[in-house]
Formats: structure tokens, C-alpha cells, sequence
């Protein structure tokens, strides 16, 4: 019992992160990553999404790493259990929610590791939450809470029981309007779409 957690505590000190950027500076994430600023323009372009909300759902879901998973339960207190959700990637997606968005808009190759996927994804269900909660695009606060719940919690306001999602949905609101602040700083192309 003892080498299996010697095992495991040496395991988790290899795992590494393929981040080298500041995740709270847009500019820092674009200029690390410009590939990433032409899909979120071109996220916003189709879905009308800002920019703004869609890395601050990425940031609050998975930190910018795109093979994140939900922690692992714990069994008997250290051994890696199952996982709480089929979320992964960038956006966090549940496994049906993305065979949706795939079936959907016909991108039946989308990949929850590749950015462009996500961002395309958050714009495509910010924009079904517009259509059905009639949630405005710009409302980053109620649109992480539909995001988070699923449009059936939200409907339920299911999240009125979760005071600690209530405070990450501050947060995250919070940090769309520090990356559009920024963003006009940042020393881009002035036909960007921000």
C-alpha cells in the first residue's frame, strides 16, 4: 500500500501543463496563441458571442488546458476513483452536449482538445441559450449560470440552491470585463471584432 502511493505522488509530479501564458491577460493569451485570437473572432462573428465571455468561460472551466478532466473521486481517501462528469477539454462539454453541438452544425470532426472547437461550442450554445432563455449575449453572469446548469437547470433556477456557483458566476463576469478592458490595450490589428 505504501509504493502505490510513493507511485501515485511521483505520477502526479510528472503530469505538466502545456500553458505558458498569463491566463488572466487576453493579451498575453493572444499574443502566446494568435491562432486563438482568429477563432474567437470568428466565433463572435457567427454567434454574435464576445469574445470577452468565451475565454472567461474557458479560463474559469479548464484554465486553458485542453486535455482538463474533473478531478477524480477519491476511494478510501487517495486511491483515483471515477470522475464526477464526462466534461473534458477546453470548454468543459459533457459527452451528449457535444455529440449535440456536433450533430447540430454538422462538425462531426469537432474536437473538445482543439480550441477553435470550443470556442465555436460556447458560441453555439451561448447563442441556443439567447434563443430559448432570451439571455442576452453580453449577460456573461446568467449565461455561465445556463452554461453550468444545462437550459432545463437554469429554467428551474436550480442554481438559486448553489450559493458557491452564484459566486463563480460573479467571478467569471468579473473576468470578461478585465479581458474587454484589456483588450483595448493590447497591440493588435485594428480590424480585430472585439
Amino acid at each position: 500500500m505504501k509504493y502505490l502511493l510513493i507511485f501515485f505522488l511521483l505520477l502526479s509530479g510528472c503530469i505538466t501543463t502545456d500553458r505558458s501564458f498569463n491566463t488572466a491577460n487576453i493579451c498575453d493569451i493572444f499574443k502566446t496563441n494568435p491562432k486563438w485570437k482568429s477563432y474567437a473572432e470568428k466565433t463572435k462573428e457567427k454567434w454574435g458571442v464576445p469574445v470577452s465571455l468565451q475565454l472567461s468561460f474557458i479560463k474559469q472551466e479548464s484554465s486553458f488546458e485542453r486535455t482538463a478532466r474533473p478531478p477524480r473521486k477519491k476511494v478510501l481517501g487517495f486511491i483515483p476513483g471515477l470522475r464526477p462528469s464526462s466534461a473534458y477539454g477546453y470548454s468543459q462539454a459533457l459527452d451528449g452536449t457535444w455529440e449535440e453541438y456536433k450533430v447540430s452544425t454538422k462538425n462531426f470532426n469537432a474536437d473538445r482538445k482543439n480550441f477553435r472547437d470550443a470556442s465555436d461550442f460556447i458560441g453555439w450554445y451561448v447563442d441556443g441559450s439567447y434563443r430559448l432563455l432570451k439571455i442576452d449575449k453580453s449577460d456573461v453572469y446568467n449565461h455561465y449560470l445556463a452554461y453550468h446548469e444545462g437550459k432545463g437547470g437554469y429554467q428551474k433556477k436550480s442554481y438559486n440552491k448553489k450559493k458557491w456557483l452564484l459566486e463563480v458566476a460573479k467571478k467569471v463576469e468579473r473576468q470578461a470585463k478585465e479581458y474587454s478592458n484589456q483588450i483595448t490595450k493590447c497591440n493588435f490589428h485594428k480590424n480585430s471584432v472585439f
